[in-house]
């Protein structure tokens, strides 16, 4: 190797190892250097001058920060430290700790603060925090958190704007934050599984902790990776071949980066610079989103070629039955597909997975065991997956790549995808996920933890990461996680066109962060990104016990969109997390909640109706805080003054942009599924249609944002499985030929379903609740209706508050309501958008017609809406049996079903 990494890792003061050979670009993942037992880490670095102990006792000796470069550092309580290269003895901190900083640590707990005279160079060693007794023995050692004593020392790293790598037709730039390391060397390789063709040692910034190279020469195509030497919490000091943290793409498998320049030409499809944005979204409120996963979307479809089934490609084909689906679904008022994970996840194989033919087994039953034995047993090899595990988050996911292997093809095909949605008239949005990587440590698949360690992750008073999600907690409070993410979402805003993003558990991550990222992506987009996600408030950060959260309640005010579940619980009937026999007994509105009770329903007051009413009448109302409806119980409220839950408002948005609309997502049973749990089993196959488009219509009709899962307007099933994720292309598959839903496809995945597989057994074997086809394109052109009737006027997407408080009033309320029918008055009056002097919208969930008479709304001149009247219109029964007299202000509405009478101005 050429000679000055010895000068590069003298920079860090103690370099600790030889520095690395060509070989060790080939080498294991992780190589010890000095080996060392794991310790916890109970202190914090507030700031590069002051640490904090929980629980220390100042009074009880002396504080002593022991380094080693080596980390030959071992300490036990009774005993002297031993392989030690220095100490520093700690005084007590008397005075008050930086109010920023008290607050970022708001949540340690009491203990000893200690003031530190030179925190930077202990950065790249082992450390260990001791309290001595008065003979020098240990009394209570720990480690230490390094990310408060990191974002002090190296803030001017978050101004850097090229991270990764910058490739031109003259050589290409380096750039990898890895402050706490010793040394950093780059390796390039020719292909993605030639040898090393070069190490290069990298120089450190000390002011930034940037590591840096620039190599000379035509280098795009090529692959890169890292030697990291750094210290890390759990195996001493080691060196790490680990790929970029800031990847554009990858080889098979993720094993290296990728180099490119993403502004090339021969990285764009044709056309690519010039295929507009859809410009069908003047507001967040006009977003009405359908959630796709790339694989779902086109496995299935024998109308795709078969080598671009699963894949970006198969979008290009615009004559298959899918995007045959898609561009109707766009003319009718879909204006966002938004893709289930993209990014390189880690636990798909990208070549050589394995997707098992369960059709061709014999004997299988709608009941059987069998087809999620099959699935079982390839689900770690198999090639499917939600993809809800971070790897690299710049870099597209290379299985849905024709070609895995080559960088570009993954670059450029993603781009093919965007643009055919674009061409569809469709915008494009991100499922992300931030909050979480796949794995972290010195796990193969961790790669933020191996070239920071301690620093990318949440971690807990004892030092290890925290994993509320699921996974591995990333903590974007640190500095250079909410940059990374920031700057994530800035590349595939512009360099891939994304036109809105959908944050995982975004309630794990700070408001400030989520408010930062909106400005920078938009500024660097040009135009306006839409922001939704989940704010569920839980884990280590509830109740903004860290920092103020991006959640429910903590995001009004921000325009950023969280999925509301007021309305969803209200419609489905009982949790998200419901099990056992609750699942059949706790009905919700739509399917027969107090007036169609079930074989295991028990008797249920009346009032238990009118609440569920009420919480429907919210999610209309955008689950606005500050709009005033009558109660059940005859009291005028805001909805902030309605308990949902138990102890939450109900109305907790500010602006309908705040609110997501939904009824099923990926997550949990699809509606149909719920509802063959819920809905009385002598309900007929055309019933069942029609409460799918009830909970359509609510959904349709809601403001806010409306967000439907894909196959949800063709009664998807998945057989009942409450947790998809991993359950293979059998349990997730779509039919675009609409002739099959796949209920009765067998149990689901025992793992998280067979506790309830004695209540699963007898509904998936009884053949009259799968849906026949007729019911299946019934409820495909009824879904279409409701998109055209929401897309036909702004009064079902309102833009401000006061909007919706000025122009929304909901009739038959109170004690004496009809409670199984929802009657609401849209006033279009001077309203941008409206194209109609008002509109009154019924839904009847009663198994019964109902008529009901609002004092308010008679002489007026309603007539049905020309969707309702077109002559392909879905459900006939509307113009046949829907009806207003003007004289007594009475409407009449066929059994489940939603009619919408307009004036014309």
């Amino acid at each position: 190797m050429a000679g000055s990494l010895g000068s590069a890792l003298a920079l860090t003061c103690l370099a600790a190892s030889a520095e690395p050979v060509l070989a060790d670009c080939d080498g294991a993942f992780a190589t010890p250097l000095h080996a060392a037992p794991a310790t916890d880490a109970r202190a914090y670095w507030l700031n590069r001058q002051l640490i904090k102990w929980p629980g220390a006792d100042a009074g009880n000796g002396a504080f002593k920060l022991y380094y080693s470069a080596n980390a030959l550092l071992r300490a036990a309580p009774g005993a002297r430290v031993t392989g030690a290269d220095g100490a520093l003895t700690l005084a007590h901190f008397d005075g008050g700790v930086p109010s920023d900083v008290a607050q970022r640590f708001k949540f340690v707990g009491d203990g000893v603060v200690l003031s530190v005279p030179d925190a930077a160079r202990l950065m790249t060693q082992q450390v260990l925090l001791v309290q001595e007794k008065d003979d020098g023995t240990v009394r209570d050692v720990t480690s230490l958190q390094i990310a408060g004593a990191l974002d002090d020392l190296y803030a001017g790293a978050a101004k850097v704007e090229d991270f990764g790598v910058s490739a031109g037709p003259r050589g290409a730039a380096f750039k990898l934050w890895a402050p706490t390391a010793q040394g950093v060397a780059l390796c390039t390789y020719a292909t993605g599984s030639s040898k090393a063709a070069a190490i290069t040692p990298m120089r450190r910034d000390d002011a930034t902790g940037i590591w840096s190279a620039n190599l000379p020469g035509k280098l795009t195509g090529q692959y890169y990776q890292y030697l990291v030497d750094v210290p890390t919490p759990s195996a001493g000091l080691v060196r790490n071949l680990v790929t970029d943290p800031y990847s554009v793409s990858l080889t098979t498998d993720s094993k290296r980066s990728y180099i490119a320049n993403l502004n090339a030409a021969n990285l764009k499809p044709a056309g690519w610079d010039r295929t507009p944005v859809p410009r069908k979204v003047a507001a967040p409120t006009d977003m009405t989103v359908y959630e796709l996963h790339v694989r779902d979307f086109s496995i299935n479809d024998g109308t795709v070629s078969a080598a671009n089934r699963g894949k970006y490609t198969a979008f290009t084909e615009t004559g298959s039955n899918g995007m045959k689906h898609l561009a109707a679904l766009s003319r009718a008022g879909i204006t966002d597909v938004h893709l289930l994970p993209v990014y390189d996840i880690a636990t798909v194989p990208e070549t050589g997975c394995v997707s098992p033919d369960i059709a061709a087994l014999p004997g299988l039953k709608p009941d059987g065991l069998e087809q999620q034995a099959q699935v079982t047993k390839v689900k770690f090899t198999d090639c499917y997956n939600w993809g809800y595990d971070p790897y690299h988050y710049n870099a597209p996911e290379g299985s849905y790549a024709t070609d895995p292997a080559d960088g570009a093809r993954r670059i450029i095909e993603f781009r093919q995808m965007v643009q055919a949605l674009h061409k569809a008239g469709l915008r494009v949005g991100m499922d992300v996920v931030y909050n979480h990587t796949f794995i972290a440590g010195q796990n193969e698949k961790s790669v933020l933890d191996r070239v920071v360690p301690g620093y990318y992750h949440r971690l807990n008073a004892s030092g290890g990461i925290e994993r509320s999600t699921c996974c591995d907690n990333t903590a974007t409070e640190n500095l250079m996680m909410a940059k990374l993410m920031i700057d994530s979402v800035e590349q595939w805003a512009v360099q891939y066109k994304i036109d809105s993003f959908r944050f995982d558990l975004m309630g794990h991550q700070p408001r400030a962060a989520m408010e930062a990222l909106r400005a920078s992506v938009e500024r660097a987009a040009g135009r306006r990104i839409d922001l939704i996600g989940e704010g569920w408030n839980f884990g280590e950060v509830a109740d903004s016990a860290r920092f103020v959260q991006a959640s429910q309640l903590s995001l009004n005010g921000s325009g950023i969109g969280t999925f509301s579940d007021r309305a969803r619980d209200a419609v489905r009937g009982g949790g998200a997390s419901d099990g056992g026999a609750q699942i059949i007994a706790q009905q919700g509105y739509i399917n027969g909640l107090v007036y169609a009770p079930n074989a295991l329903a028990p008797a249920r007051p009346a009032e238990d109706l009118l609440q569920a009413s009420d919480m429907v009448k919210v999610g209309l109302a955008g689950s606005l805080r500050d709009y005033t409806m009558r109660t059940w119980q005859d009291e005028t409220k805001q909805l902030k003054a309605i308990v949902y839950g138990g102890n939450q408002p109900a109305g907790y948005a500010s602006e309908p942009s705040e609110a997501v609309n939904y009824v099923e997502n990926h997550d949990n049973q699809t509606l149909f599924d719920i509802n063959a749990y819920k809905l009385p089993l002598a309900t007929t196959g055309a019933e069942r249609a029609q409460v799918q488009m009830l909970g359509a219509a609510i959904n349709a009709f809601s403001q806010g944002v409306a967000y439907f899962h894909a196959g949800f307007d063709i009664l998807r099933s998945k057989s009942l499985d409450r947790n998809s994720f991993e359950s293979g292309d059998w349990f997730n598959r779509l039919d675009w030929t609409y002739q099959d839903n796949y209920y009765g496809t067998g149990l689901p995945r025992e793992e998280d379903n067979g506790k309830d597989y004695a209540l699963m057994k007898p509904l998936l074997a009884n053949a009259a609740i799968k849906p026949a086809p007729a019911d299946i394109a019934w409820s495909r052109d009824a879904f279409r209706d409701l998109l055209a009737i929401r897309s036909s006027s702004t009064l079902f997407r309102m833009r401000t508050s006061a909007d919706v408080q000025r122009r929304l009033r909901f009739h038959n309320t109170g004690s004496k309501q009809v409670p199984t029918v929802i009657v609401a008055h849209l006033d279009g009056a001077g309203y941008a958008g409206a194209n109609f002097k008002s509109i009154t919208y019924l839904i009847n969930v009663d198994q019964v017609a109902q008529r009901v008479t609002v004092d308010e709304e008679k002489n007026r001149r309603y007539q049905l809406h020309p969707v309702h009247l077109r002559a392909g219109a879905a459900d006939q029964r509307v113009a046949r049996e829907a009806s207003y007299d003007a004289a007594s202000g009475t409407f009449a509405v066929p059994a489940r079903s939603a009619v919408v009478f307009v004036e014309k101005n």
